[in-house]
């Protein structure tokens, strides 16, 4: 049975990447694919996740792909014309809908335009956040909760990514 595929927003990565714990990608039950634009903003930000990003392809705990389709460069253009989504969520949305895929990202006002994009296209779209991602590890017995604890609290006071939970207990 093939994997499920979860096309990741440019957010998410970089939670994983900031704590150098691209692995966690590579050992979720389903596949990670990045766009091109989710790359670009990737080595646009720091140097250490570039490279650690760049690790994780060579390693093979991620995909990543061209947006060159043309039903997914349509609903890019679309996004651009109508929205202040960036080219990495904009990408990752028309890439997810048009290959029927999840969709992996955090913020919430492109959360709201994914799900619009998928009414309009007639799509479903199953939304999975960072917290979602660890939740599942969990499940999988591939993380502890303790283990996930100690990366909550270093996304809360090292990286400015806060989640609404005290324990990922809580999501259990």
């Amino acid at each position: 049975m093939a994997r499920a595929i979860i096309v990741a927003d440019t957010s998410v990565l970089i939670n994983f990447l900031r704590i150098d714990r691209m692995d966690l990608i590579g050992e979720h039950p389903a596949s990670f694919i990045a766009t091109d634009h989710v790359a670009a903003e990737i080595a646009d930000t720091y140097p250490d996740q570039q490279a650690r990003y760049n690790e994780a392809l060579k390693a093979g705990l991620l995909d990543e792909q061209r947006v060159d389709d043309t039903v997914e460069l349509e609903l890019f253009l679309q996004m651009a014309e109508r929205g202040r989504l960036g080219a990495g969520e904009r990408s990752a949305i028309a890439v997810a809908l048009n290959r029927k895929c999840a969709l992996a990202i955090d913020d919430s006002r492109a959360i709201k335009r994914a799900i619009e994009e998928a009414g309009i296209t007639g799509s479903s779209l199953s939304i999975v956040r960072t917290q979602d991602i660890v939740v599942e590890l969990i499940k999988q017995s591939i993380l502890s909760v303790e283990a996930a604890d100690v990366i909550h609290a270093e996304w809360a006071t090292n990286h400015r990514f806060k989640l609404k939970i005290t324990s990922f207990r809580d999501l259990l």
